[in-house]
């Protein structure tokens, strides 16, 4: 299976913020903000992929500043770093006020994909590729946080199993 470059499966995803997405306050639901970090990292591991995708998980979900009504939300996403058949891709949410142009870091977030067969099976996905600085220290951090989880894992088995020795 042949690699593929991060920039071929980056994305970069524009949607207004309208009346349904808010509270009366005129506050964007932080759960709308989510939906679409999920859809946006969902398309980049599904072209990375090929296939089918599901999340796992979101590792890291941070809100930064408010989104409001009439914002204009730039979702730009793409790869970290590539397992067997898991993908970590990060998202970057910024908002734009198109009265004023001002725009700001609204949300950032980590998600793991699983592409997945016909039957709901994990299925093999391809090599990334590394190509600048920036993607080869993204790829580091993203491998820091999967050793953390697969510890975090570990422990919490282990607990399970010997309940006395965990305190």
């Amino acid at each position: 299976m042949d690699g593929k470059p991060v920039k071929e499966s980056s994305v970069v995803m524009a949607q207004m913020m309208i009346p349904q997405d808010a509270n009366p306050a005129g506050n964007v639901h932080g759960g709308v903000v989510v939906k679409v970090i999920d859809e946006a990292a969902g398309v980049v591991a599904a072209r990375h992929a090929r296939s089918n995708v599901v999340t796992a998980s979101i590792d890291r979900m941070d809100f930064h500043t408010p989104v409001f009504v009439g914002d204009l939300l730039f979702v730009k996403a793409s790869l970290n770093m590539v397992g067997r058949t898991s993908m970590e891709i990060g998202v970057r949410v910024e908002a734009e006020n198109l009265i004023t142009g001002g725009v700001r870091h609204a949300a950032s977030a980590y998600l793991t994909f699983v592409s997945i067969d016909a039957t709901g099976k994990p299925a093999p996905v391809p090599p990334l590729i590394l190509e600048t600085g920036e993607e080869k220290r993204r790829n580091r951090e993203a491998k820091a946080r999967r050793d953390m989880r697969l510890a975090e894992r570990a422990k919490e088995a282990a607990c399970r199993k010997e309940p006395e020795s965990c305190s």
